[in-house]
């Protein structure tokens, strides 16, 4: 193990040796900073006020001096009262515009920018080291990332050091996740009684006896008459164990500046029977930044950072496995003690060579002798996958006043290299079979391998990504006169990232071009644009400029507006502008023609036959790029100096998407049809941010709403359909296909011999009877097939929400969070909703449908054999996917101040969190239950967060 418990108090003796270090040298700071903290504990929890400086990547502004549609948050102004360390979790509800944790405006994943940085995983960060997160949400915001910004952009910016004060904070975490649902699966009784029936519906006969389902229901020998359940208390635990230690360091001097955040953090496993080998995961990180001067023109930084990850498990996993291993097949564990060894030597001489586990052997099954994951967790050796991220970034800020006042110069080169092997230690084992003479095992059939610990180890590289990038950049700033601002900039921009074992690395250059003017800080004007360049195109189109332009108008500083006492802040803002990016083109040489030999052959008279050349792929020496066109009108507003008020109405259209245009072509042109730019589709909607702060003495009070209402249309795309109604122009691009469902087919739709009744239409997919789901004939020609399909249902949610609320009342504080979605549906699509064949069953099987319960049924006839008729994307297997959740809530309790002062301390708070606590929906049960894979998870933990 990467992680051993000396390397973990090592790393806490460290952490408190360095705290006792700062009491003595922060202690001389301490009276000094008093009243600094105390503002500080009632930052408020948005960017709210015109003079926030608003990191956008290559430059800083202050708010009210934006153009472009953008949305920052500051963690600090939140993790008091809200601990959320996974930045992801942080994001969703939270920011304006954002769905989910990295969907912006419903486009698609926005690319994440780490200190200037693109393509870097927002997942490797702790909310304690980021300074601000900000949202780029139109072109004008974006334009200066080029092709890579076609989705949005968050910029993420990390903390750095202050000469002015130095500060060490420490926050250990610890708590419990529990499972907020598992599957259930019927007993082996309940199993074999619903099989004979689907076999007696299939017209067979039944597999199982009377007397076999009462010895399974009576459950007196487990052991014989095994009832298996995976996801019991048996096998797995009621909960999970998570601690997560932080500590950050920053300070320095005029000339040198730093900041070190170091964090530790572990999650146990929920596996139950072998924890030497379920751990979990454990993960270990440090970031260092660093500024210092040169001289007096040249400033330079070097941030370093390294992050270890380890998770540790049994080669077999019972969340996938225990989908498909019946409850009665085999017993995983025998105990020794039903051996009756005294007759026979033979299985005395099993039992004594034979790997006993407190008590037992392992269990298994002739069919089954691979397939023991219970044996496999407990004999079979582990796997784990260790993962190491190493990124160095350089800058260096160049001040060029001495040439002309106001300019500016900076280079930035990082690299980044991210590892991921994996070492599986693998044992033999065998398995065995019993013989029973009523309640006593009197023989063992030996399946499998011999029992012996071999550990053999097999290492081997599942990833390595090396990441370098660079931009120069040259800027401008200078005021003219008391009412004239100048702001421009020049950026060289380039990206590469080599995947191991892909021939073509991903790589990004353009250069940028930014000029921003204000008249009398009121009327503000930005231009923003991108030359891009692309390998992927053809010579010729490879190069494209992306423009944009936005303007602003701070209303409130009319002079008729400035003595209204209400209004506090108004700017309106229009923005417009194209992106041209490669982002959805997937291949490098999609333009060109590509041929496959050995394509095919043909036969001469004489019986010779060559093989042929194909042509795959016709060129297209026109294939240039996608387009993203925006239009964004919008405002923000400060009223009655504690009301937020943001809003923005958009338009997006993506143009010129990559398509083969199938339907342009006559079907004998299928083997030379190029790639062509054809198809387009829109987004439009408005988003709405509002937070409400109020103060009256001792009582603070928080209340924020982030909305946002986002629609997409097909405007363009290559189709021909024998039915209007399955046409996918005009409609929305996440539109689920499928067919209608009319319920269940009576007894009454079939005549005597089982046919169809004239009038009824006659599925395609085999044959059906009473119980089976029946479907709408869409086109009336009586026969249901998929050009019955229609537009069913969307998977997006046009509608998604944040709600925050936060009281505090001296030194107590409680904040929730909830967050909801509205509008969109999702499908039962897996063998636990989808049972037939010999699939296990759960227990959506047990409202089936029979002749006596045909009225009240909500799931079809149970059939042993493949039905291909009832289990495929249709209404009957559809729900309402609209939810509200409370996502987080924490009270927490802030030391008074003459408290920590006497422990020479800036602030020490004390808190218990949870979350994903509560859900309304419709289809709550649906929503929380997660097949194949780990549960989700519902938190519960107790933390302390100390300032220095």
């Amino acid at each position: 193990m990467i992680y051993s418990n000396t390397l973990i108090k090592s790393f806490a003796i460290g952490c408190l040796g360095a705290f006792a270090a700062t009491f003595a040298a922060y202690g001389q700071d301490s009276l000094q900073q008093t009243t600094q903290r105390v503002e500080e504990r009632y930052q408020e929890p948005l960017l709210q006020y015109a003079e926030d400086t608003i990191a956008l990547g290559f430059s800083k502004k202050a708010r009210k001096n934006v153009v472009g549609a953008t949305s920052a948050i500051r963690p600090d102004s939140y993790l008091e009262y809200d601990n959320s360390q996974w930045v992801r979790a942080a994001l969703i509800g939270r920011i304006t515009g954002l769905s989910g944790s990295d969907v912006i405006r419903g486009l698609g994943n926005a690319m994440i920018v780490v200190d200037g940085i693109p393509s870097r995983s927002i997942d490797l960060l702790n909310s304690e080291e980021i300074e601000q997160i900000t949202v780029l949400k139109d072109a004008n915001a974006l334009a200066q990332y080029g092709a890579m910004g076609k989705n949005g952009v968050i910029v993420v910016t990390t903390k750095r050091g202050s000469s002015k004060f130095r500060r060490a904070n420490v926050i250990v975490n610890y708590g419990i996740s529990r499972p907020v649902s598992l599957p259930s699966y019927l007993g082996s009784a309940d199993y074999m009684e619903l099989f004979n029936e689907a076999r007696l519906n299939d017209g067979l006969d039944s597999a199982f006896s009377q007397e076999q389902i009462f010895n399974y229901r009576q459950g007196t020998n487990p052991y014989r008459y095994p009832n298996v359940d995976y996801y019991s208390s048996k096998y797995l635990k009621p909960s999970n164990n998570f601690t997560n230690v932080l500590a950050e360091f920053s300070g320095g001097n005029d000339n040198t500046k730093y900041y070190v955040n170091l964090g530790y953090s572990s999650s146990g496993s929920l596996a139950k029977l072998n924890p030497d080998v379920d751990q979990g995961n454990k993960r270990f990180n440090v970031r260092g930044n660093i500024d210092f001067r040169v001289n007096n023109f040249i400033s330079s930084s070097l941030d370093v950072v390294s992050i270890v990850n380890s998770n540790k498990s049994a080669h077999s996993d019972l969340f996938y496995q225990g989908l498909s291993l019946k409850p009665h097949v085999y017993a995983p564990l025998l105990p020794v003690s039903m051996i009756d060894t005294t007759l026979n030597e033979v299985l005395a001489g099993q039992v004594k060579g034979a790997n006993l586990y407190d008590g037992f052997l392992l269990g298994g099954a002739q069919a089954y002798q691979n397939n023991t994951p219970i044996a496999n967790i407990l004999a079979g050796g582990y796997q784990e996958s260790i993962s190491r991220v190493t990124q160095v970034n350089n800058a260096i800020d160049i001040d060029l006043n001495s040439l002309a006042k106001g300019l500016t110069a900076k280079t930035y080169v990082s690299f980044d290299f991210y590892n991921t092997y994996a070492l599986s230690v693998t044992n033999q084992y065998s398995v065995y079979e019993p013989v029973w003479s009523n309640d006593t095992i009197v023989g063992l059939n030996r399946l499998g391998n011999q029992d012996k610990k071999d550990l053999t180890e097999n290492a081997t590289t599942q990833g390595f990504i090396t990441r370098y990038g660079f931009y120069g950049l040259l800027n401008y700033d200078k005021q003219v006169g008391e009412k004239h601002h100048i702001n421009t900039s020049l950026i060289g921009f380039a990206n590469n990232m080599f995947v191991r074992f892909q021939k073509q690395p991903a790589k990004n250059a353009h250069v940028a071009f930014q000029l921003s003017y204000s008249f009398d800080d009121k009327l503000l004007f930005d231009f923003s644009s991108a030359y891009v360049n692309s390998v992927k195109l053809p010579e010729g189109n490879r190069g494209k400029f992306s423009p944009s332009l936005g303007l602003a108008y701070v209303l409130s500083e009319e002079n008729g507006l400035q003595n209204v006492s209400w209004l506090n802040y108004l700017k309106l803002r229009a923005t417009a502008g194209v992106i041209y990016s490669d982002l959805g083109i997937e291949g490098h040489f999609m333009y060109k023609e590509v041929y496959e030999q050995q394509g095919g052959g043909y036969s001469w008279a004489d019986g010779f036959s060559n093989s042929s050349t194909k042509l795959l792929q016709g060129r297209n020496n026109n294939f240039g790029y996608e387009q993203r066109k925006d239009i964004n009108l919008g405002f923000e507003s400060i009223l009655f100096n504690s009301l937020w008020l943001e809003m923005n109405v958009f338009q997006t259209d993506i143009d010129d998407q990559v398509t083969q245009l199938n339907n342009q072509y006559p079907s004998y042109y299928a083997d030379f049809m190029p790639n062509s730019n054809y198809s387009k589709d829109r987004y439009k909607g408005i988003e709405l941010g509002i937070n409400y702060s109020e103060r009256v003495g001792s009582l603070n009070l928080d209340l924020g709403l982030r909305a946002m209402y986002t629609s997409s249309e097909r405007l363009k795309v290559d189709e021909v359909y024998n039915d209007n109604y399955q046409y996918r122009k005009n409609l929305p691009l996440d539109v689920f296909w499928g067919l209608e469902d009319q319920g269940f087919y009576s007894v009454n739709d079939f005549d005597e011999e089982g046919v169809l009744k004239d009038g009824l239409a006659v599925p395609a997919f085999g044959d059906v009877q009473a119980g089976d789901i029946k479907y709408k004939d869409q086109n009336n020609d009586g026969v249901i097939n998929n050009q019955d399909q229609v537009n069913i249902g969307r998977w997006f949610a046009p509608w998604t929400m944040g709600v925050n609320f936060r009281v505090a009342y001296k030194g107590l504080s409680l904040f929730v969070l909830g967050v909801g979605q509205y509008g969109n549906q999702a499908l039962l699509e897996n063998n636990y909703y989808w049972v037939d064949g010999d699939d296990k069953y759960s227990e959506v099987v047990r409202n089936r449908w029979t002749e006596e319960n045909a009225e009240n049924a909500t799931f079809p006839r149970l059939s042993s054999q493949e039905n291909n008729n009832n289990f495929r994307r249709s209404t009957f297997w559809m729900y309402d996917n609209s939810y509200f959740s409370i996502s987080r809530a924490q009270l927490t309790y802030t030391l008074p101040v003459a408290w920590v002062d006497k422990l020479q301390m800036q602030n020490l708070s004390v808190y218990a969190s949870g979350s994903n606590l509560l859900e309304f929906s419709e289809a709550t049960k649906e929503r929380q239950l997660i097949i194949g894979s780990s549960p989700m998870y519902r938190y519960f933990s107790v933390g302390l967060r100390a300032k220095f």
